[in-house]
């Protein structure tokens, strides 16, 4: 590529989310690196690790998930949480150095739900229904064998996660000054399981259509935005495929997806984050559209940013043309944490090498030596 197509690229131009100026549409995608103590407080490590995104360039930053109550909500051994003014402090060190670096930082709240494998305060599970989740713990983050079977949430249950999500919010903002909040709504998450058809065959509010059964995450959306206030940006990541069932697909289809966004549309969100395996392609048939282009036709003032596959700058632009407002890159940005400055320069990228990922993925020192 020549040097005038990458600085001209649609990727490096700016933009703006809720009075936040960033200079790229380029971010980095949560991703679970479990390097926090045993009390759930971030490292140096992790300063380290977030603090060079933002030196690469990268205009935001969303956390890993970090969990939000003392209860139910743990999903990893090693995992950070916001539940307490210790936690939220070491997090305020991490959000302080990449100010210092020049990027903006969204926390992502995340309840483990049904999929917990390392909860250092509970040994049971809940989720919507008492059903054993797919697929087998992930060894990667120190689970073996198959998931436990969740207890069935009852209201005081789902009013209990519905308050973590609204505490660990206040707390991500007023005590260690993120510059928004990202509800894990995906990837099999607790959220995700009240979203999703065959996890979630409850006959309450809670359940039932698949407008229906986004009610708790547009609950937790009410609960953060008024914890947080307006002025700070509030969104939804959502997802079909997940952790323990990766090629998942909404049963509804694009009639489904439209209920979906329109009720985003209509809700406390600024943003919503949609993560797909490849974000440009149809996502329910081969001829239809992506989940972006049908969040941007059934919520068009919604912000929307993308993830999947869009470390090729051709794909990125791709998916900024069908309705994307930014790009969020997990592996590239593993592998390429100046994956900006690079472009920018056009400079030759870092091939795709994940090894740091095994055989646990906590942060390593080769990473960090980028």
């Amino acid at each position: 590529m020549t040097v005038h197509a990458a600085v001209a690229s649609s990727v490096l131009s700016a933009t703006t989310l809720k009075g936040l100026a960033f200079a790229n549409r380029l971010s980095v995608a949560p991703m679970t690196r479990i390097s926090a103590t045993a009390e759930g407080v971030p490292t140096e490590r992790m300063l380290r690790y977030y603090e060079r995104f933002a030196r690469g360039g990268f205009s935001l930053l969303t956390t890993e998930g970090i969990y939000t109550d003392k209860a139910y909500a743990q999903t990893y051994k090693g995992q950070p949480g916001l539940t307490d003014r210790q936690q939220a402090e070491g997090w305020k060190s991490v959000v302080d150095a990449v100010h210092a670096a020049g990027g903006r930082i969204f926390a992502q709240l995340m309840h483990g739900g049904a999929l917990a494998q390392g909860n250092g305060y509970r040994g049971d599970t809940v989720g919507p229904s008492a059903l054993e989740p797919r697929g087998q713990q992930m060894v990667s983050y120190h689970g073996e064998g198959l998931y436990a079977v969740p207890r069935e949430m009852d209201e005081a249950d789902i009013a209990e996660a519905i308050a973590g999500f609204a505490q660990a919010a206040r707390l991500a903002i007023e005590v260690a000054g993120f510059d928004g909040v990202e509800i894990h709504g995906a990837n099999g998450y607790l959220l995700d399981q009240f979203f999703t058809d065959y996890t979630n065959r409850r006959q309450d509010r809670w359940g039932g259509d698949i407008g229906k059964r986004l009610s708790l995450s547009l609950a937790v959306l009410d609960a953060v935005r008024a914890a947080v206030g307006n002025a700070v940006p509030v969104g939804l990541r959502l997802s079909q495929g997940k952790v323990n069932d990766l090629r998942h697909k909404w049963a509804e289809g694009e009639e489904g997806a439209a209920v979906v966004f329109k009720a985003l549309a209509e809700s406390a969100a600024d943003f919503v984050h949609l993560t797909e395996f490849e974000a440009w392609q149809p996502a329910f048939s081969e001829t239809g559209k992506s989940l972006v282009a049908l969040a941007r036709q059934h919520a068009p003032d919604l912000f929307v940013i993308a993830n999947g596959g869009l470390h090729d700058i051709i794909r990125a632009e791709q998916v900024l043309d069908a309705g994307a407002n930014m790009i969020a890159l997990g592996r590239g940005a593993l592998t390429n944490p100046d994956w900006p400055r690079i472009t920018a320069a056009s400079g030759a990228l870092r091939p795709l090498a994940l090894d740091m990922l095994s055989p646990i993925s906590d942060i390593k020192d080769s990473e960090l030596a980028y």
